[in-house]
């Protein structure tokens, strides 16, 4: 599943220079995640590292794009470029 950023968002700044694949920009009112480039950090990291710097907890899965584990190495290794077995 990709992650999804709420209304709650304070437009702090903090999670978008944390995403590998820079699928976190700025919105016409708060940050947005794009879907397709969203791996929930699977390929890079244990934990999304958006949801782990985010001060008040805004950034849940979002229920509109869900995605296996399978898919979401999949999508890693279409941005990156990377075998799916470097960091699974």
């Amino acid at each position: 599943m990709a992650l999804k950023i709420t209304d709650a968002c304070i437009n702090c700044d903090v999670c978008e220079p944390e995403c590998p694949n820079h699928a976190i920009s700025q919105g016409a009112e708060i940050y947005e995640i794009d879907p397709e480039l969203c791996t929930e950090c699977v390929g890079h990291f244990d934990k999304p590292q958006c949801q782990q710097v985010c001060p008040v907890d805004c950034i849940p899965l979002d229920d509109e794009h869900q995605e296996t584990r399978e898919q979401l190495l999949a999508k890693y290794q279409r941005i990156t470029g990377k075998p799916v077995n470097e960091r699974c």
